[in-house]
């Protein structure tokens, strides 16, 4: 029963391959394709309507808790360490997803981009994603966000234009004309573009959150509305995610009915996979250790060894919080920590450190736009890069989470959603790498916080370490 849940997943996938391989046979219109891929577009559906209140219940309770739990210097290194880690896993995702190209294929694309048509400036876009993280409007940042549009010009420019003529007398004559030349411009104007404003929510809410931590006492009544809201949707995310197994099944078949060339899909997704596990492992095996060594001067890979337990249990539960109990043992029985930093950072990291989500997110959302052919310029990438951190940050420790926060990202990205999908093929696996490699970055973050605030910790006394024990209890 525990394992149930992933079980009608792999179950589904199955299901919807043989489905779709089974009508492709009958040449199925596209009416008829939309109406298969109803109860799918039902699960896009529901949980688009769950995202809005999911960013920002889940960033303003975590940043407001975050702020107040905090002591000092400790929680200062502890969530930059956590912002840190988490930008560079998905700049990790972002480099091999445009190094190898696994969306990449000979064949043409069904969805084309509507920016391709425009050459949109990198200026532009650096201005765009600064504008978009400052929304004017936050009830319009809810459904629409900035954009800037190009509309032609054309300006008449004088030129000089010097003829000489020479007369029979042979005396030069020099005549000046000034003619009117039309030169075609691009003016940047503003303009919008249907979708939620995510980076601008993100923003408000990470504001928002930290200052309500400040206000200690005086904010409790909100504080615990967003605590309570965000229990409450993820109790609904709960309940929808085991319809997704029904969604996952009919959308797959769709999008295998719809693709000309099935074979080519299959190479597509291995590549996806195989740039997912190469940016785990590169993360898990070299960014961290390296992290690990150049704050404590200590072999890495004999820290790692002593965390087989933990890690063990985080692929087998798919899942950073059931795996807590498992990494606090770990890291207080064999790594002697300070149970200041390990009640403290450990429950928060469940939750806020998701370096293996950030990345798979990053390279699902590049890889889903080199399947429908978009470019995206340094301006995006840069932008989607900020919103894999912010997104991944708050996501939930259980399995499956990934979908609802692979959600946000498409969606800010302008992506298709019912690509999803074809990545659920070959999730049941990777979701299991990357909560692995989110508890090892757990683990990592308790030992170069403690290691940064052995003074601190030396000056608390017996009597506030209780009290910070008891405040960090989930």
């Amino acid at each position: 029963m525990r394992n149930a849940f992933v079980v009608f997943t792999m179950v589904a996938v199955a299901s919807g391959i043989g489905l779709g391989f089974a009508l492709r046979h009958i040449n199925m219109s596209a009416k008829d394709v939309r109406y298969l891929t109803f109860p799918g577009e039902l699960l896009m559906r529901i949980l688009q309507m769950l995202v809005l209140p999911l960013i920002i219940s889940s960033v303003i309770a975590g940043m407001s808790s975050v702020d107040r739990t905090a002591h000092g210097k400790i929680g200062l290194r502890a969530f930059s360490y956590y912002m840190v880690t988490t930008l560079i896993a998905a700049f990790t995702g972002i480099a091999l997803a445009v190094l190898m190209q696994p969306g990449k294929s000979s064949r043409t694309a069904s969805v084309s981009s509507s920016g391709n048509a425009e050459a949109v400036q990198i200026v532009d876009s650096f201005l765009d994603l600064i504008r978009n993280m400052n929304p004017s409007n936050l009830v319009e940042a809810c459904f629409r966000k900035y954009k800037t549009v190009y509309s032609r010009s054309v300006t008449y420019v004088k030129c000089l234009i010097f003829i000489t003529v020479v007369t029979l007398s042979q005396h030069n004559i020099v005549l000046t004309t000034f003619l009117g030349a039309p030169i075609d411009d691009t003016v940047p104007g503003p303009g919008t573009l249907d979708g939620v404003n995510i980076l601008g929510l993100l923003v408000f809410s990470v504001a928002f959150g930290l200052i309500l931590g400040k206000m200690e006492n005086e904010a409790k009544p909100l504080r615990d509305f967003f605590d309570c809201l965000n229990k409450a949707i993820m109790h609904l995310v709960n309940i929808v995610i085991w319809y997704s197994p029904v969604g996952i099944l009919f959308l797959l078949a769709g999008q295998i009915v719809k693709v000309t060339d099935t074979g080519e899909i299959g190479r597509e997704v291995a590549m996806y996979a195989l740039t997912v596990t190469a940016g785990l492992l590169i993360h898990s095996l070299l960014t961290l250790p390296l992290i690990y060594f150049m704050v404590t001067r200590k072999n890495p890979f004999r820290f790692m060894l002593s965390l087989l337990q933990a890690l063990t249990t985080a692929f087998g539960t798919s899942s950073s919080s059931a795996t807590l109990p498992v990494t606090l043992y770990c890291m207080e029985e064999n790594h002697n920590m300070d149970k200041q930093v390990t009640r403290f950072m450990l429950p928060i990291g469940a939750t806020m450190n998701m370096d293996g989500a950030a990345l798979y997110e990053a390279v699902a959302a590049l890889f889903i736009a080199q399947m429908n052919n978009m470019e995206f310029n340094l301006g995006q990438i840069i932008a989607l890069s900020f919103v894999v951190t912010a997104a991944s940050t708050g996501a939930a420790g259980i399995p499956q989470a990934g979908m609802v926060s692979m959600l946000i990202v498409l969606e800010s990205a302008g992506l298709p959603t019912e690509d999803i999908s074809l990545l659920m093929m070959v999730d049941w696996i990777l979701d299991r790498l990357r909560t692995t490699t989110n508890v090892l970055g757990d683990c990592v973050g308790v030992s170069v916080v403690q290691h940064l605030s052995t003074h601190e910790l030396q000056r608390s006394s017996p009597a506030d370490k209780s009290l910070v024990e008891e405040s960090s209890q989930f």
